[in-house]
């Protein structure tokens, strides 16, 4: 396998907690095997990854986030039937759950390129151009990280949410696309900490009852392997 090749893995509707347990796992591992490649003088390829996963109800706030901007407490927060959890990405507060594509590519940039603004700015251009197929003008927001809709127009309104972690250009968390997601969990924080501004999803802009969300990850994959010269593999389980 080439240096670009990308194990795409589906890990369907899963915990948040136990998602994140497995980022940590593959991006650590990733990191040893580049410092054990400069400590002896070794090439041991490292692998990078794609992960594809559905969260239950959870709120998370990135390191420099404020928990202000998340607007119940902890037992309003279980009457909704929803998580919250402090964590060590970029970014401030988001939401993730049902009906949402969540994407994490854990990705060794030094096999891409190494520019972390360049990489998030072809996250969004891949959810820019996966929205375009859809008959939807996507774009950048200035100062603000993800992709938005009707930017400087009173109509502003978030579609997917971006926060990364990097370290020895070594990538973790990434990108919630609002695919059929209830827009109504939003109403309980202060989006990305980014008052006056709404959010919306895939579903609402269209007027469908429901988005074929495989169709939208398909599409994802393929403005993905296109804007980073990637080869998308199958995950193959560890022996």
């Amino acid at each position: 396998m080439s240096e670009k090749t990308v194990q795409c893995r589906e890990l369907g509707f899963m915990d948040y907690r136990k998602a994140w347990d497995l980022q940590e796992t593959l991006f650590a591992e990733t990191i040893q095997t580049k410092i054990q490649n400069r400590r002896t003088n070794t090439v041991i390829q490292t692998t990078n990854h794609l992960l594809f996963v559905e969260h239950p109800h959870v709120y998370t706030l990135g390191k420099s986030g404020d928990q202000q901007h998340l607007l119940i407490d902890q037992k309003q927060l279980a009457a909704i039937g929803a998580e919250f959890y402090k964590i060590n990405r970029g970014g401030d507060i988001t939401y993730h759950g049902p009906g949402q594509i969540v994407g994490y590519p854990i990705l060794d940039l030094e096999n891409f390129f190494t520019d972390i603004h360049k990489y998030l700015r072809l996250l969004e251009e891949m959810i820019i151009l996966t929205l375009a197929d859809y008959g939807i003008k996507a774009e950048r927001s200035h100062g603000e990280t993800g992709v938005w809709l009707d930017v400087g127009t009173p109509f502003a309104r978030k579609i997917c949410a971006m926060g990364v972690r990097a370290s020895r250009w070594v990538t973790m968390h990434g990108f919630a696309l609002n695919v059929n997601t209830d827009l109504g969990y939003f109403d309980h924080m202060i989006p990305c900490g980014i008052r006056g501004k709404s959010v919306t999803s895939l579903r609402v802009e269209l007027g469908k009852e429901q988005v074929n969300v495989e169709e939208v990850k398909e599409r994802l994959k393929g403005h993905f392997t296109q804007l980073f010269e990637a080869q998308l593999v199958a995950y193959l389980p560890r022996d």
